[in-house]
């Protein structure tokens, strides 16, 4: 929300004249414009819009323009930067600002709107986590009302009339808010001569004051929660996984515990193989369909048989096991439900309730519900291979969906199991609510290839290609996720339609969301579809090297460059005596000791399936993976790639220094090459990294209220965090991951506000896991962050967990978010279990079986008030929010009329970046 001053002045005209007032810093070419509702502003025809002037005052860049309009004019308006032919380059986040001129205003006025660029961050008390969960309010009065008449004006230029505006969707519409400060006018800290505010609607309290020119320090809300994937909890209920109705428990537990949030992995279906690699949640099947997974069949029906309830106990039973059996647990259940199904279809199908849920789903709905019957009927996801179902047609999909088809029972099953997903999901979700707790999800950056999302929309994918991360912490051979890569261009025909829709379910469910791998909204590092690494890529949207821009740096030998570059004592060396034989059905001799790979073996998957066949032919004794990796470094030794759609284009290697082809050089040609690797990697993509970024995102955050966190680790370009914190998005802070340069470990107490923090996630190994894998580490980590050398002991003791957990709940950041596991370190009871069976995911394993459970139910840790009372005084300790549970409301004065915001005063309404605290109230 901008800073709005008001300043009536002298100036005799026939008109009220309303002078606009921005600073802000743009590029060459760029200019900022005010676009509104009514014609003096353009109608919302940007090119109809005010252009405004910029003039430097001392060190700030001020925009300003003025408009005549007749008294008691009121519009709403929007600040927008702009190339020189008014084509839209970026706008302002958050809600409309509306102007409504003050009665008092007289001909011949000037009056100035003195507003700052929204962010954001400026309208985050506004998102869903806030308004429907945290601060859920039970009125919601529409109110509007225009600015009032203020007396008195000073003529003196330093008084201003201020227009205070807090954003409290906390408190009921009918309380009293009062602003004090140290002003005279604000009481001078004394609430008898406080200012009172008035409501003006939308959780927004308004008042206007004269006053001196002053700013004051911001006090934002901070809160705490819990992460768990949905399939790791562990209920008395369940059948083998964690299911949506056990997350009622888990929002008691966090209510007591002191948390406002609770936080999940992906939710959607994976079927894609029909075995236990389904267990891969970033993999999805459908981005609008539920998991079948976390369904409770004993929920389906309020008229079970006893066959049926001793089936279902039974079946509890079996998959009460330490981990997820994936196989087992999907197969009981669509059993089970099958039978259910079987007897209660008519009943339910025929229902209104599920007639409405139809009615609004079923354009992602039917299409799913088809994909899957032709999945099973040919066995196999790959819908190439589907005849002619292969290309998706809108005539197709209603004969597949069809009543009078045959197979039509097939078809409503799975709109039975999508309608009782959505009912049980949707209960948890109006609890955590109510509750006062955030329900947050994770939306994942990619989708299978072989899913209802490419069939249906193909050419929003690029399906040859791959994507991934370069090299890092996890994996010194990148990651291929094996995700087809997006066509923005294709997407952005419709305003990025397919994301908002999927953005708008989300919203159903969840009041904030979790974006994985937002760098992929700038870039995203893209593979060939034959790389099985992540080593050879590029990014896209990139500036590649151009063929002229190397020839006129001396580099000229390109077949050298960018093919594999393999000589007899490298093989010698790779395979010992072994390597004629790996020589002769690899490669072929293209020159005196110099190598080529085949026909047959020029790829990596090629490599893969042809070793597999030496292998099971015997030709090879030795061990499969160690050749196989030998081999991919032979592939992988070129210093630049090639691009495919244009030959004389050309993308540095990543980390090219460590191939042999590049040391093989001549030092000119190496100078040469390092300079341009860094120049590609790390200066000449930002800005165009940049407008990526502000094309895409907006798109998402625009398309629902929910509260959106970005995942930001990895191989950060320059501009990700700035266009982080312009649109209102919160990081990720790992402390083992820390992204200040020079840094082992992040400083918690460093971090800032629009982040969180956490000490571990579900992508690196447990805070048990790591302090008892890696003694070097946590030897530095003793010094660095006690200041000690002594020898720190060899397990994460509870004592140990509480100083981490401590650091992070006391640190600046909005929220600190705590994995379960790291949370039961406090207590030596929940340590039994060998730390290394906590860890949820290996990146460096492909085929990761995601399978943890938490070896305690729910209903055991709500009942752990030794464990729940240690947690919630860290939490309250620190200064961060608590929900309301019946203990503390059995404590707190009952809420009155009358209240008084204890927060400092700031010219122009609510701190920026702030979200207020409750409200205190007077009795």
């Amino acid at each position: 929300m901008s800073n709005l001053s008001l300043f009536i002045g002298g100036k005799p005209s026939n008109s009220v004249i309303v002078s606009f007032r921005i600073p802000y810093f743009t590029h060459w070419g760029q200019q900022i414009l005010v676009c509104g509702s009514e014609r003096v502003l353009g109608s919302w025809d940007m090119k109809k819009g005010l252009l405004l002037r910029p003039a430097h005052h001392g060190d700030e860049l001020i925009w300003s323009g003025s408009i005549s309009v007749p008294t008691g004019f009121t519009c709403e308006y929007s600040y927008y930067v702009v190339d020189d032919k008014k084509n839209v380059i970026r706008w302002e986040a958050g809600k409309k600002r509306k102007m409504s001129l003050p009665d008092s205003a007289q001909h011949g006025q000037l009056l100035e709107l003195h507003d700052l660029w929204q962010t954001g961050s400026d309208d985050l008390v506004l998102r869903s986590a806030f308004k429907n969960a945290i601060f859920r309010r039970s009125a919601s009065l529409k109110i509007e009302r225009p600015l009032e008449s203020v007396q008195n004006v000073s003529d003196n230029e330093d008084s201003v009339v201020v227009q205070f505006r807090i954003c409290c969707p906390n408190i009921e519409a009918d309380t009293s808010v009062y602003v004090i400060g140290s002003p005279s006018k604000l009481g001078q800290w004394k609430t008898e001569g406080a200012l009172k505010l008035s409501y003006a609607g939308e959780s927004v309290w308004v008042a206007e004051s004269v006053m001196k020119k002053d700013e004051f320090p911001d006090m934002p809300w901070r809160g705490a929660g819990v992460a768990i994937p949905m399939f790791s909890l562990r209920s008395e209920a369940d059948l083998g996984v964690g299911e949506f109705l056990d997350l009622k428990l888990l929002v008691d537990w966090s209510v007591d515990s002191g948390f406002h949030l609770v936080q999940l992995l992906p939710i959607n279906d994976t079927s894609v193989h029909g075995m236990w690699w389904d267990s891969y949640p970033y993999s999805s099947l459908s981005v609008f369909a539920l998991h079948p997974l976390y369904l409770r069949v004993q929920a389906l029906s309020e008229n079970l048989s006893e066959d049926i309830k001793q089936e279902i106990e039974q079946t509890r039973k079996d998959l009460n096991k330490k981990d997820v059996d994936y196989d087992a647990t999907m197969a009981s259940k669509l059993s089970i439900a099958k039978t259910i199904y079987a007897k209660e279809k008519g009943t339910i199908l025929g229902s209104a309730e599920f007639q409405n849920y139809f009615s609004e789903n079923q354009e992602w709905l039917k299409p799913y519900a088809a994909f899957c019957f032709l999945r099973d009927f040919f066995e196999t996801s790959d819908h190439s291979q589907w005849g002619r179902f292969s290309n998706f047609s809108k005539d197709k999909l209603e004969k597949l969906v069809s009543k009078e088809s045959l197979h039509y029972d097939i078809i409503g099953f799975h709109y039975y199991i999508q309608f009782h997903l959505h009912k049980q999901l949707s209960e948890a979700a109006e609890y955590a609510r109510k509750k006062g707790v955030v329900l947050k999800g994770d939306l994942p950056i990619g989708v299978d290839r072989n899913s209802v999302d490419t069939w249906v929309y193909p050419t929003l994918f690029r399906m040859n290609t791959s994507t991934g991360a370069p090299p890092d912490y996890f994996d010194k051979n990148g990651q291929n996720w094996g995700f087809p890569t997006y066509n923005w261009e294709e997407m952005s025909k419709d305003n990025y339609g397919w994301w908002r829709g999927r953005l708008s379910q989300m919203a159903k469910y969840f009041t904030a969301y979790r974006i994985d791998h937002i760098l992929g909204f700038f870039r995203i590092w893209e593979l060939p579809d034959h790389s099985m690494t992540g080593l050879c890529g590029k990014f896209r949207p990139s500036i590649p090297l151009s063929q002229e821009e190397l020839e006129k740096e001396g580099i000229w030998d390109f077949n050298r460059l960018s093919r594999p570059y393999i000589t007899q004592s490298m093989l010698q060396e790779k395979f010992g005596a072994l390597w004629t034989v790996v020589a002769s059905n690899f490669l072929n001799e293209h020159q005196k000791d110099h190598y080529e790979f085949k026909e047959d073996s020029n790829t990596e998957k090629k490599i893969a399936a042809k070793l597999k066949s030496c292998l099971e032919r015997s030709i090879f004794l030795e061990n499969g993976d160690k050749l196989r990796r030998s081999l991919f470094d032979l592939i992988q030794n070129v210093v630049l790639l090639r691009d495919p759609e244009d030959p004389k284009m050309f993308y540095p290697r990543f980390n090219l220094e460590d191939t042999s082809s590049f040391t093989g050089l001549d030092q000119h040609s190496q100078n040469v090459l390092k300079r341009l690797y860094y120049d590609y990697y790390f200066q000449r993509q930002e800005d165009l990294w940049r407008q990526n970024a502000l094309k895409t995102l907006p798109a998402l955050l625009n398309s629902s209220d929910m509260l959106a966190c970005g995942e930001d680790l990895g191989l950060i370009p320059s501009c990700v965090h700035p266009v982080m914190q312009e649109l209102g998005l919160i990081g990720l802070r790992i402390q083992r991951m820390p992204n200040e340069p020079g840094l082992e470990f992040g400083i918690p107490s460093q971090y800032s506000y629009m982040t969180v923090c956490a000490p571990s996630c579900h992508d690196c190994s447990t805070l048990r896991a790591w302090w008892e894998e890696d003694e070097d580490r946590r030897r530095k980590f003793f010094k660095a962050m006690l200041g000690s050398d002594m020898l720190p002991p060899d397990r994460c003791t509870p004592e140990i967990a509480h100083f981490i957990l401590r650091q992070h709940v006391e640190s600046p950041s909005m929220w600190a978010i705590f994995p379960l596991q790291d949370l039961l370190a406090l207590k030596e009871e929940y340590t039994t279990r060998p730390a290394v069976e906590e860890t949820i995911n290996d990146p460096t394993n492909p085929k990761h079986y995601w399978r943890f459970r938490v070896h305690v139910t729910a209903e055991s840790l709500k009942k752990d008030k030794e464990l729940v009372s240690a947690i919630k005084d860290l939490i309250r300790s620190s200064g961060r929010s608590c929900p309301s549970s019946q203990g503390d409301e059995a404590q707190e004065a009952k809420p009155g009329k009358e209240a008084v915001k204890q927060q400092p005063a700031n010219g122009g309404g609510q701190l920026k970046g702030s979200i207020p605290k409750a409200a205190a109230v007077k009795a």
